[in-house]
């Protein structure tokens, strides 16, 4: 009975019973429209072309490129045919991409055209293991390299008309870790946890997508499989819009607006950003009910504007590549009886860790900490959609995998309600004086300002207190440094505020989108720190 916990019924579910349901992508040449049964005919082409490309059981398949009905479809004929799907960033650096390439050893490349085609043309000969690219478009661009276009292959391949029994362990996706501490290391996800992931996600526990919701795809294809949104609105027969290449605010709106949707995911910024776009334009948002955001902390600012502004929830989630992305959400729990602050605060968790999967937060001693609210410690997980292992890495999988549990090194407390919030990650929590302090907490307090879009606080190195934090911000208006501790006096002792706040243009951030605090801690490093305290 455990046969069919793979992608096979996902990819029946929705080519059968919902086959005129709608697939919208944006493409370098506008929207296209196809419906599920069309796109289960180009399935089973595309995987009818990778058969013919010499592609077999356990062979990877990578891809390079950004969301649309081509990924999309990219996403289940691998996998159905027994091989593996590898999404890999489109916007890492040429060191990195030629790194993961290299250690998935994929066999074919699906690339987007555009600047995507160009950094595979621009690394082709450094690939060993590549035999064939495969640009998706209609038409492959002039080039040296032995390249195909996706659609001609698609006409000219003859469709798998019966799909091969695959086993449920057998790899079907593989994901990259974002590397901001070191090497990317590998995570390979079998058929029985991508199914059960978005079984999982189906929950009203979880995310809860149903037939007739409008799901927009905002978080990349290339990170963490889009939180596996194109496997569970697939197999709840949604319909789905895929935003294309780079979009921006106003294509975001744009799509909301024409399109009906209802729900969609991401980090906080693009909805930071998509709120500032609605505060300089006429936007209607009448369609969306919600919002998953999740990669950072959530602003309880932005929440409670989405809410009273637009009647749209905002559902803050967590997760880890090593997760298959969401593994917690927060809700309130029936029966709390909670005022509009005190709902946000909850919000603002992490959450309740989702349907499956059990957690600890433990101390340096291994013990588990009380669920006080206060007590801190790290997260550990495991579950049906928690790895066990790094792909090839033996020393990192020792380092974050015990007992069968994985050592997220995330810094953790859990109220007595058993909602988890993360206070910082093990490496961007401040240890000033012997104690500890929450960035994270920090970045929100300083999110709850009017003026302050965006805000991140790191440790910067200190004589006296071995380390201090110093905040950067990109504000909306004229404020300034003063305002801003000002601001935080209130809700920290005098030894948690920033010694600095540095008001910037804009903050670095990592290819997912998330702050690159590493990249920000050496820009920092060697910045005064004048409002140090004297004595704890």
């Amino acid at each position: 009975m455990t046969r069919g916990q793979t992608l096979r019924p996902f990819y029946w579910r929705a080519t059968t019973l919902f086959p005129e349901q709608e697939i919208v992508s944006r493409t370098r040449g506008g929207r296209t429209r196809h419906d599920y049964a069309a796109f289960g005919d180009r399935v089973a082409r595309l995987a009818g072309a990778l058969r013919d490309l010499g592609v077999e059981p356990g062979d990877r398949v990578g891809t390079f490129g950004w969301n649309t009905h081509r990924h999309m479809e990219a996403y289940y004929a691998p996998p159905l045919l027994g091989a593996q799907l590898h999404t890999i960033n489109v916007v890492l650096p040429d060191d990195d991409v030629e790194f993961i390439v290299g250690d998935a050893a994929d066999d074919v490349l699906l690339v987007d055209p555009g600047e995507p085609f160009e950094t595979v043309e621009r690394l082709f000969e450094r690939f060993d293991s590549v035999e064939h690219v495969v640009v998706m478009d209609e038409e492959a661009p002039e080039s040296d390299l032995p390249v195909r276009a996706y659609d001609e292959l698609l006409v000219g391949a003859d469709p798998v008309e019966e799909w091969p029994d695959v086993d449920p362990d057998a790899p079907a996706g593989m994901c990259y870790t974002s590397g901001t501490t070191g090497t990317p290391k590998g995570v390979e996800y079998t058929q029985a946890m991508m199914h059960a992931h978005a079984m999982m996600v189906q929950t009203p526990s979880a995310i809860g997508i149903g037939q007739s919701d409008v799901v927009m795809h905002v978080v990349p294809m290339y990170h963490v499989n889009s939180w596996n949104f194109p496997y569970a609105a697939t197999v709840a027969g949604a319909k789905q819009v895929y935003p294309g290449p780079s979009p921006d605010t106003e294509t975001l709106a744009s799509l909301v607006e024409s399109e009906g949707v209802t729900l969609t995911a991401g980090v906080p910024t693009v909805f930071i950003d998509l709120l500032e776009y609605a505060d300089r334009n006429d936007v209607d948002f009448s369609s969306l009910e919600r919002i998953v955001v999740g990669g950072s902390a959530a602003p309880k600012g932005v929440m409670r504007r989405y809410a009273e502004e637009y009647d749209v929830t905002v559902d803050h989630a967590w997760g880890m590549t090593e997760t298959m992305s969401i593994a917690s959400i927060s809700r309130p729990k029936r029966g709390m009886d909670l005022d509009g602050d005190g709902e946000l605060d909850l919000r603002a968790k992490q959450g309740l860790l989702s349907p499956g999967l059990e957690m600890s937060v433990v101390d340096d001693d291994g013990e588990d900490v009380p669920w006080d609210g206060e007590s801190f410690g790290e997260l550990r997980v495991r579950g049906p959609t928690v790895v066990d292992e790094y792909y090839d890495r033996p020393e990192a999988t020792e380092e974050s995998f015990e007992d069968g549990w994985l050592r997220t090194g995330d810094i953790a407390t859990v109220d007595e309600e058993g909602y988890f919030e993360i206070v910082d990650r093990a490496k961007d929590v401040i240890k000033s004086g012997g104690e500890w302090i929450s960035s994270i907490r920090l970045e929100n307090a300083l999110m709850e300002h009017d003026d302050v879009v965006q805000a991140a606080v790191v440790a910067v190195p200190h004589d006296r207190w071995r380390e201090r934090p110093v905040a950067a911000v990109v504000t909306s208006g004229a404020v300034d440094e003063g305002e801003l501790r000002d601001h935080l006096s209130g809700s920290f002792p005098r030894w948690w505020l920033p010694d600095d706040v540095h008001v910037r243009e804009s903050i670095p951030k990592t290819a997912t989108g998330k702050f690159d605090k590493k990249a920000l801690r050496k820009e920092l490093a060697d910045a005064p720190t004048p409002h140090a305290p004297e004595e704890y």
